[in-house]
């Protein structure tokens, strides 16, 4: 899982730029009374600014590289405490996996948090408990420091976990600004909307958000295969240009049955 880089801004970089402004002034100050020959008042004059002024930049950048240095660690760590919670998983530790994460939510940058809750709550729906991980796909969801794409998959999650308990229409309701064209999600947020239309018995509406779907080019070959098929039971058609459809399934093109 690809996490996203750390989006923490540097408190010093302002007053880094300040100073940096007044120490090239002072420069310019000083190189103008060096060219009228006036050094002796020049140093005079300048002398403290300036070194009070470099002193400053270099406290400031010194700064900035040690958080700079503090914050490529931090995301060193989350990263390897998430692969870890991979790897674990993988093997079928549920438990360790779980337990590798625990750093990470606790004390990790938002998007590596993020991303840890997420994993952990997998592991709650691999665990058959679905209501904890939908709780935690909510906390996601809810979490404005979270990166948008992250609370946007923990959205469609939280829903696909308590499905069997929401009404159709509340699906709808939380999804539907998902499940748009144009929408990163649009596939598969549109998938559980038509399956919510299909439990309504609007056929009409399901068929056409199917199709859609197929017909999108964002959407994955998986998916467009099976939305093309869900639409084709609604007698809706989804398909728009046949050799390209032979092509992504590989079905070999019918002979042809014209007479000699």
């Amino acid at each position: 899982m690809a996490l996203p880089p750390s989006t923490v801004a540097n408190p010093d970089d302002k007053r880094a730029r300040a100073n940096a402004a007044q120490e090239d002034v002072l420069l310019r100050e000083v190189d103008d009374a060096v060219r009228q020959d006036q050094y002796a008042e020049a140093a005079q004059k300048y002398g403290k600014p300036l070194t009070a002024a470099v002193l400053l930049g270099l406290a400031a950048f010194g700064g900035y590289l040690y958080w700079e240095n503090h914050q490529k660690g931090v995301r060193e760590a989350d990263s390897e405490a998430l692969v870890s919670a991979m790897d674990q998983v993988e093997r079928g530790n549920l438990a360790s996996g779980d337990t590798a994460l625990a750093p990470v939510i606790s004390d990790g940058n938002p998007g590596a948090k993020a991303a840890a809750e997420l994993l952990k709550a997998g592991i709650a729906l691999e665990q058959n408990k679905p209501a904890e991980a939908a709780t935690i796909f909510e906390r996601v969801a809810a979490d404005d420091a979270a990166p948008q794409a992250y609370r946007d998959l923990a959205t469609i999650r939280a829903v696909t976990a308590r499905y069997d308990t929401m009404k159709p229409a509340d699906v709808i309701a939380r999804l539907k600004p998902l499940a748009t064209p144009g929408n990163p999600w649009f596939g598969p947020a549109g998938e559980i909307v038509g399956m919510a239309y299909l439990d309504q018995g609007n056929q009409a509406e399901a068929g056409a958000l199917f199709a859609a779907i197929a017909k999108d080019a964002n959407t994955s070959d998986t998916l467009k295969s099976r939305m093309r098929q869900m639409a084709g039971l609604l007698g809706v058609d989804a398909i728009d240009d046949v050799d390209t459809v032979i092509r992504q399934t590989g079905t070999a093109t019918p002979p042809s049955t014209e007479s000699q």
